[in-house]
């Protein structure tokens, strides 16, 4: 994979506008930013060609600064240091609980710290992945100043690039809803995409509810699963939990990620003066690459199909770039089971004792964690390949991967509201963006 288009120099170079303009940002008040929250869809080099409010912009396209994607693509996934774990439970006391997926503190929050999700974003210069939920502190405030200029310099060294041109979505039912064809992935703007691996974060809650001594039951077929009942000293067998209940938890709980990741981003136009606004209306097979039209691979994600299934089931991306903790991808689901603890308990994980943290002795917190056994192993990976041989993937009942909420950027027409709106219609930032940051 070739690296991102922005140049990867130790430090980030800014004029001396940008950074007044940064000094000026970090003084933004937050309840400002959520009282004036508005989805503000127009920008320069806009069309509305008919209705009421028609109107067609007297400026170009102007894309997005490297600094201002930067500093979106950081509020929206980046990392702040080390997170502090689930602090005390009394079922493992006095060990730590060992829930966590990653050790990585990050401004968005995850369900017991399983951080499932990752980001994908286009603009008119191509198409890129920003991996953030493994990257450990990228700055560590412990050690060093978390400033702005910093924590954009450490992400931007983050960016993968996949390709050389914008995301190709045609501007079109039902590629995207009918309201969105004028406007989503729009040329000059910045379209970020935050993606959940749900088979993973359903491991990860497998394993939550199989050490709080629950299992599934397959609540579809009204039948228990094979086999776990010889498992009946670690979990109750006789109340088990319905399977489509947890698989519905997942899924919940990983769009809440990628809900924050979008609303972050959201707030931070409000104080950087760029138009924009949180969305769901992208057809979400096509953007994944599950159109079925070759001339829309999407993100380029495999996918299968099933006659069980009412849709197509993307898995990843075959470069290995973004994947789900399910086959394809792994052999069995013992396989993406054993990945998922690695991922917890080997090098760079929150239970490995080598792994820096937030804590004075941080290598003795973090080995308190009892590191799952083959016999948990085992009764975790017994329901996670009931699940994939019942319905051919993982899970049942839901998507393995997701994608729900979009965030886009973009230089907002202050002729189309003035000519529309009542006073009031956007904030003095946006007012003052232009000169400010350009």
């Amino acid at each position: 994979m070739a690296s991102s288009g922005f140049s990867q120099r130790l430090e980030l170079e800014l004029s001396a506008r940008e950074r007044e303009a940064l000094a000026q940002l970090v003084q933004f008040p937050l309840l400002d930013a959520i009282f004036g929250r508005r989805s503000r869809r127009f920008p320069m080099g806009g069309e509305i060609p008919d209705g009421p409010l028609a109107y067609r912009s007297k400026h170009p396209h102007v894309p997005l600064s490297e600094l201002e994607t930067l500093l979106i693509l950081a509020v929206m996934t980046g990392t702040t240091g080390w997170h502090f774990g689930i602090t005390r439970h009394p079922r493992y006391a006095p060990a730590l609980a060992n829930y966590n997926g990653s050790a990585t503190g990050r401004t968005i929050p995850s369900a017991a710290g399983f951080h499932t999700s990752e980001l994908f974003y286009t603009d008119d210069s191509g198409l890129y992945f920003m991996p953030t939920r493994d990257a450990g502190a990228l700055v560590d405030p412990a050690e060093e100043d978390l400033t702005v200029e910093l924590v954009l310099e450490r992400h931007r060294d983050r960016i993968v690039r996949l390709s050389d041109v914008r995301l190709h979505l045609p501007r079109e039912e039902p590629y995207l809803e009918g309201h969105n064809t004028w406007i989503a992935n729009e040329p000059g703007s910045l379209l970020a995409i935050p993606i959940a691996d749900i088979a993973q974060h359903h491991i990860a809650n497998i394993c939550f509810f199989t050490q709080n001594g629950y299992c599934l039951y397959d609540d579809v077929n009204q039948r228990a699963i094979p086999g776990l009942e010889d498992f009946s000293d670690l979990v109750d067998t006789v109340q088990p939990i319905p399977l489509t209940f947890v698989e519905q938890y997942s899924l919940t709980e990983a769009s809440a990620e990628l809900m924050t990741a979008s609303y972050n981003g959201a707030l931070l136009l409000q104080a950087m003066g760029l138009g924009g606004w949180s969305f769901d209306g992208i057809e979400h097979m096509a953007l994944l690459g599950a159109s079925g039209n070759p001339d829309v691979p999407g993100l380029g994600f495999r996918y299968d199909t099933d006659p069980r299934w009412g849709t197509p089931n993307p898995t990843g991306r075959t470069d290995g770039t973004f994947h789900a903790f399910c086959p394809p991808h792994f052999p069995t689901m013992a396989a993406a089971v054993e990945a998922f603890c690695e991922r917890k308990f080997g090098p760079g994980g929150p239970y490995h004792p080598e792994t820096p943290g937030p804590w004075k002795e941080s290598s003795r917190v973090r080995a308190s964690a009892q590191r799952h056994d083959e016999r948990f192993l085992a009764c975790v990976s017994l329901q996670c390949q009931y699940t994939f041989e019942e319905w051919g993937k993982f899970p049942g009942t839901v998507p393995s991967v997701w994608v729900m909420n979009f965030l886009q950027a973009q230089h907002l027409d202050l002729g189309f509201y003035d000519h529309h709106f009542r006073p009031g219609a956007y904030l003095s930032t946006h007012a003052r963006h232009m000169e400010l940051w350009h």
